[in-house]
Protein backbone atom coordinates (compact mmCIF):
# COMPACT_ATOMS: atom_id res chain seq x y z
CA UNK A 1 0.00 0.00 0.00
CA UNK A 2 1.24 3.59 -1.35
CA UNK A 3 2.08 6.00 2.04
CA UNK A 4 1.60 9.72 1.44
CA UNK A 5 5.61 10.21 1.21
CA UNK A 6 5.97 7.40 -2.04
CA UNK A 7 2.92 9.73 -3.31
CA UNK A 8 4.85 12.73 -2.80
CA UNK A 9 8.23 11.02 -4.01
CA UNK A 10 6.50 9.71 -7.52
CA UNK A 11 4.98 13.29 -7.95
CA UNK A 12 8.73 14.97 -7.36
CA UNK A 13 10.48 12.42 -9.43
CA UNK A 14 7.45 13.59 -12.68
CA UNK A 15 8.73 17.15 -12.19
CA UNK A 16 12.37 16.46 -12.22
CA UNK A 17 11.66 14.27 -15.10
CA UNK A 18 9.61 16.87 -17.44
CA UNK A 19 11.89 19.90 -16.17
CA UNK A 20 14.79 17.72 -17.65
CA UNK A 21 13.42 17.38 -20.86
CA UNK A 22 12.42 21.19 -20.55
CA UNK A 23 15.50 21.88 -20.69
CA UNK A 24 17.01 19.55 -23.31
CA UNK A 25 14.25 20.83 -25.97
CA UNK A 26 15.48 24.59 -24.64
CA UNK A 27 18.73 23.53 -25.41
CA UNK A 28 17.50 22.52 -29.22
CA UNK A 29 16.06 26.03 -29.90
CA UNK A 30 17.90 27.22 -33.32
CA UNK A 31 17.10 29.97 -36.26
CA UNK A 32 14.10 27.00 -36.93
CA UNK A 33 12.35 28.80 -34.03
CA UNK A 34 12.72 32.84 -34.89
CA UNK A 35 11.61 31.87 -38.25
CA UNK A 36 8.87 30.23 -37.77
CA UNK A 37 7.50 32.89 -34.86
CA UNK A 38 8.40 35.86 -38.06
CA UNK A 39 6.34 33.51 -40.47
CA UNK A 40 3.25 33.86 -37.96
CA UNK A 41 3.80 37.43 -37.26
CA UNK A 42 4.18 38.29 -41.04
CA UNK A 43 1.34 36.44 -42.45
CA UNK A 44 -1.67 37.92 -43.96
CA UNK A 45 -4.17 35.40 -43.23
CA UNK A 46 -4.30 33.34 -39.83
CA UNK A 47 -2.41 30.68 -37.33
CA UNK A 48 -4.47 27.57 -37.74
CA UNK A 49 -3.23 24.36 -35.49
CA UNK A 50 -4.56 21.28 -36.23
CA UNK A 51 -2.90 17.73 -34.56
CA UNK A 52 -4.32 14.32 -33.19
CA UNK A 53 -5.22 13.10 -29.60
CA UNK A 54 -3.36 14.36 -26.83
CA UNK A 55 -1.28 16.92 -29.12
CA UNK A 56 -4.49 18.01 -30.51
CA UNK A 57 -5.66 18.70 -27.22
CA UNK A 58 -1.59 21.13 -26.83
CA UNK A 59 -3.06 22.61 -30.19
CA UNK A 60 -6.32 23.62 -28.94
CA UNK A 61 -4.69 25.19 -26.04
CA UNK A 62 -1.75 27.35 -28.30
CA UNK A 63 -4.74 28.43 -30.62
CA UNK A 64 -6.71 29.71 -27.99
CA UNK A 65 -3.51 31.40 -26.50
CA UNK A 66 -2.63 32.89 -29.94
CA UNK A 67 -6.00 34.57 -30.37
CA UNK A 68 -6.40 36.07 -26.78
CA UNK A 69 -2.83 37.82 -27.73
CA UNK A 70 -3.29 39.53 -30.89
CA UNK A 71 -2.64 36.62 -33.36
CA UNK A 72 -6.12 35.19 -35.04
CA UNK A 73 -5.84 31.97 -34.92
CA UNK A 74 -8.41 28.65 -34.23
CA UNK A 75 -8.00 24.54 -34.21
CA UNK A 76 -9.55 22.11 -36.69
CA UNK A 77 -9.81 18.64 -36.04
CA UNK A 78 -7.65 16.73 -39.07
CA UNK A 79 -10.26 14.62 -39.01
CA UNK A 80 -13.08 16.83 -39.46
CA UNK A 81 -10.45 19.11 -42.21
CA UNK A 82 -10.21 15.80 -44.33
CA UNK A 83 -14.14 15.31 -44.65
CA UNK A 84 -14.66 19.01 -45.40
CA UNK A 85 -13.09 21.19 -43.51
CA UNK A 86 -10.62 22.50 -45.55
CA UNK A 87 -12.37 24.93 -47.05
CA UNK A 88 -11.35 27.11 -43.70
CA UNK A 89 -7.83 26.99 -44.84
CA UNK A 90 -6.82 29.97 -47.31
CA UNK A 91 -3.61 30.55 -49.22
CA UNK A 92 -2.41 32.89 -46.76
CA UNK A 93 -2.74 31.37 -43.67
CA UNK A 94 0.26 29.31 -41.74
CA UNK A 95 -0.58 26.45 -40.73
CA UNK A 96 0.90 24.79 -37.37
CA UNK A 97 0.56 20.97 -37.09
CA UNK A 98 1.53 18.50 -33.90
CA UNK A 99 2.64 15.00 -33.83
CA UNK A 100 5.23 13.25 -31.22
CA UNK A 101 5.94 10.70 -33.99
CA UNK A 102 5.81 13.29 -37.02
CA UNK A 103 4.05 10.08 -38.71
CA UNK A 104 0.46 10.49 -37.91
CA UNK A 105 -1.93 9.40 -40.46
CA UNK A 106 -4.56 11.95 -40.47
CA UNK A 107 -2.05 14.55 -40.05
CA UNK A 108 0.08 13.33 -43.10
CA UNK A 109 -2.95 13.43 -45.20
CA UNK A 110 -3.10 17.04 -45.05
CA UNK A 111 0.03 18.04 -46.69
CA UNK A 112 -0.56 17.47 -50.12
CA UNK A 113 -3.65 20.24 -49.69
CA UNK A 114 -1.52 22.74 -48.18
CA UNK A 115 1.63 22.35 -50.30
CA UNK A 116 -0.31 22.50 -53.35
CA UNK A 117 -2.60 25.54 -51.84
CA UNK A 118 1.30 27.16 -50.90
CA UNK A 119 0.24 27.48 -47.16
CA UNK A 120 3.31 27.66 -44.81
CA UNK A 121 3.40 24.88 -42.76
CA UNK A 122 5.20 24.84 -39.43
CA UNK A 123 5.41 21.29 -37.82
CA UNK A 124 6.34 20.32 -34.24
CA UNK A 125 7.39 16.77 -33.73
CA UNK A 126 9.50 14.63 -31.67
CA UNK A 127 11.42 13.53 -34.66
CA UNK A 128 13.55 15.52 -37.32
CA UNK A 129 13.60 12.48 -39.44
CA UNK A 130 10.02 12.66 -39.45
CA UNK A 131 7.54 12.98 -42.61
CA UNK A 132 5.82 15.68 -41.15
CA UNK A 133 9.19 17.04 -40.35
CA UNK A 134 11.33 16.92 -43.63
CA UNK A 135 7.64 18.34 -45.86
CA UNK A 136 7.26 21.70 -43.51
CA UNK A 137 8.53 25.10 -43.74
CA UNK A 138 9.73 25.22 -40.77
CA UNK A 139 10.38 22.31 -37.99
CA UNK A 140 10.69 22.55 -34.23
CA UNK A 141 11.72 20.09 -32.43
CA UNK A 142 10.71 18.99 -28.91
CA UNK A 143 12.53 15.23 -28.97
CA UNK A 144 12.51 13.91 -25.51
CA UNK A 145 14.18 10.81 -23.81
CA UNK A 146 12.04 9.97 -21.26
CA UNK A 147 8.21 10.48 -20.75
CA UNK A 148 7.31 10.77 -17.42
CA UNK A 149 5.22 7.72 -17.44
CA UNK A 150 6.68 4.86 -16.04
CA UNK A 151 5.75 2.47 -18.95
CA UNK A 152 6.69 4.97 -21.33
CA UNK A 153 3.39 5.08 -23.05
CA UNK A 154 1.82 7.83 -22.01
CA UNK A 155 2.31 11.31 -23.69
CA UNK A 156 3.66 13.33 -20.54
CA UNK A 157 7.35 15.06 -21.14
CA UNK A 158 6.81 15.17 -24.79
CA UNK A 159 2.90 16.86 -24.21
CA UNK A 160 4.51 19.29 -21.71
CA UNK A 161 7.35 20.26 -24.15
CA UNK A 162 5.19 20.81 -26.94
CA UNK A 163 2.70 23.39 -25.24
CA UNK A 164 6.12 24.95 -23.99
CA UNK A 165 7.15 25.42 -27.35
CA UNK A 166 3.38 26.65 -28.08
CA UNK A 167 3.89 29.53 -25.05
CA UNK A 168 7.34 30.56 -26.40
CA UNK A 169 5.81 31.05 -29.93
CA UNK A 170 2.82 32.91 -27.87
CA UNK A 171 4.83 34.96 -25.85
CA UNK A 172 7.39 35.78 -28.50
CA UNK A 173 4.45 37.41 -30.73
CA UNK A 174 3.64 39.58 -27.72
CA UNK A 175 6.81 41.10 -28.19
CA UNK A 176 6.83 41.38 -31.57
CA UNK A 177 3.01 43.17 -31.51
CA UNK A 178 4.22 44.77 -28.08
CA UNK A 179 0.81 43.70 -27.33
CA UNK A 180 -0.55 45.38 -23.94
CA UNK A 181 -2.66 44.69 -20.99
CA UNK A 182 -5.48 46.85 -22.62
CA UNK A 183 -5.30 44.64 -26.11
CA UNK A 184 -5.33 41.22 -23.99
CA UNK A 185 -8.64 42.75 -21.81
CA UNK A 186 -10.43 43.41 -25.13
CA UNK A 187 -10.59 39.60 -25.52
CA UNK A 188 -11.77 39.17 -22.18
CA UNK A 189 -14.41 41.74 -21.31
CA UNK A 190 -15.55 39.03 -18.93
CA UNK A 191 -13.05 38.42 -17.33
CA UNK A 192 -11.89 40.41 -13.86
CA UNK A 193 -8.76 41.97 -16.35
CA UNK A 194 -11.06 43.24 -18.83
CA UNK A 195 -13.68 45.02 -15.81
CA UNK A 196 -10.32 46.20 -14.48
CA UNK A 197 -9.03 47.90 -17.57
CA UNK A 198 -12.13 48.30 -19.50
CA UNK A 199 -14.65 49.75 -16.92
CA UNK A 200 -14.57 53.09 -16.63
CA UNK A 201 -15.82 56.02 -14.39
CA UNK A 202 -18.95 56.72 -16.48
CA UNK A 203 -19.71 53.07 -15.72
CA UNK A 204 -20.71 53.22 -12.03
CA UNK A 205 -20.67 56.91 -11.59
CA UNK A 206 -23.88 57.80 -9.92
CA UNK A 207 -25.71 60.52 -11.82
CA UNK A 208 -29.28 61.05 -10.40
CA UNK A 209 -30.33 62.35 -7.24
CA UNK A 210 -27.07 63.78 -6.19
CA UNK A 211 -26.91 65.56 -3.01
CA UNK A 212 -26.29 68.67 -3.88
CA UNK A 213 -25.74 72.16 -1.59
CA UNK A 214 -24.93 75.56 -1.62
CA UNK A 215 -22.15 77.48 -0.39
CA UNK A 216 -24.39 78.41 2.58
CA UNK A 217 -26.61 75.60 3.09
CA UNK A 218 -26.74 75.17 7.04
CA UNK A 219 -25.18 71.98 8.43
CA UNK A 220 -28.01 70.20 9.37
CA UNK A 221 -29.44 70.45 5.75
CA UNK A 222 -26.12 69.19 4.32
CA UNK A 223 -26.37 66.22 6.62
CA UNK A 224 -29.89 65.10 6.07
CA UNK A 225 -28.82 65.47 2.55
CA UNK A 226 -25.82 63.08 2.65
CA UNK A 227 -27.42 60.86 4.59
CA UNK A 228 -30.53 60.22 2.54
CA UNK A 229 -28.40 59.89 -0.52
CA UNK A 230 -25.94 57.52 1.26
CA UNK A 231 -23.37 58.34 -0.82
CA UNK A 232 -21.18 60.11 2.11
CA UNK A 233 -20.83 62.94 0.29
CA UNK A 234 -22.24 66.40 -0.42
CA UNK A 235 -21.57 67.94 -3.42
CA UNK A 236 -21.03 71.52 -2.91
CA UNK A 237 -22.20 73.64 -6.11
CA UNK A 238 -22.44 77.67 -7.21
CA UNK A 239 -25.50 79.51 -8.76
CA UNK A 240 -23.88 78.42 -12.16
CA UNK A 241 -24.02 74.64 -10.87
CA UNK A 242 -20.37 74.18 -11.55
CA UNK A 243 -18.46 72.20 -8.34
CA UNK A 244 -17.41 74.44 -5.60
CA UNK A 245 -16.09 71.97 -2.94
CA UNK A 246 -17.15 68.47 -1.25
CA UNK A 247 -18.24 67.48 2.53
CA UNK A 248 -17.38 64.22 3.06
CA UNK A 249 -18.48 62.44 6.33
CA UNK A 250 -14.74 62.93 7.43
CA UNK A 251 -15.33 67.07 7.62
CA UNK A 252 -18.76 66.37 9.62
CA UNK A 253 -16.54 64.57 12.22
CA UNK A 254 -13.67 66.92 12.31
CA UNK A 255 -16.07 69.86 12.52
CA UNK A 256 -17.91 68.37 15.52
CA UNK A 257 -14.41 68.05 17.30
CA UNK A 258 -13.58 71.29 16.57
CA UNK A 259 -16.39 73.09 17.09
CA UNK A 260 -17.90 71.74 19.75
CA UNK A 261 -21.59 74.12 20.80
CA UNK A 262 -21.00 75.98 17.68
CA UNK A 263 -21.09 73.49 15.16
CA UNK A 264 -24.74 73.66 13.81
CA UNK A 265 -23.90 77.42 13.19
CA UNK A 266 -21.87 76.16 10.56
CA UNK A 267 -22.71 76.08 6.70
CA UNK A 268 -21.37 73.83 3.78
CA UNK A 269 -18.97 76.46 2.84
CA UNK A 270 -17.11 76.72 6.55
CA UNK A 271 -16.23 72.71 6.45
CA UNK A 272 -16.06 71.79 2.57
CA UNK A 273 -12.71 70.73 0.89
CA UNK A 274 -12.19 73.44 -2.16
CA UNK A 275 -9.91 71.36 -4.63
CA UNK A 276 -11.33 67.92 -4.37
CA UNK A 277 -9.79 65.61 -6.56
CA UNK A 278 -11.56 64.90 -9.84
CA UNK A 279 -11.76 62.39 -12.37
CA UNK A 280 -13.10 62.39 -16.35
CA UNK A 281 -16.26 59.62 -16.92
CA UNK A 282 -13.97 58.25 -19.18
Amino acid sequence: MFESQDLIKIAKSVFNTEKQELERVSSSLDHSFADAVLDIFNAKGKCIITGMGKSGIIGRKIAASLSSTGTPSFFVHPGEAFHGDLGMFEKDDVVLMLSNSGETDEILKLLSFFQHQGNKIIAITGNSDSTLAKHASRHLLCSVENEACPLQLAPTSSTTAALVMGDAIVVSLIELRSFKPENFALFHPGGSLGKKLLTTVNDVMKKDNLPLVSSNEDIKNVIQKMSASKFGVAIQVGSDDKLEGIVTDGDIRRAMESYESEFFDLVADDISSKKPLCVQPS
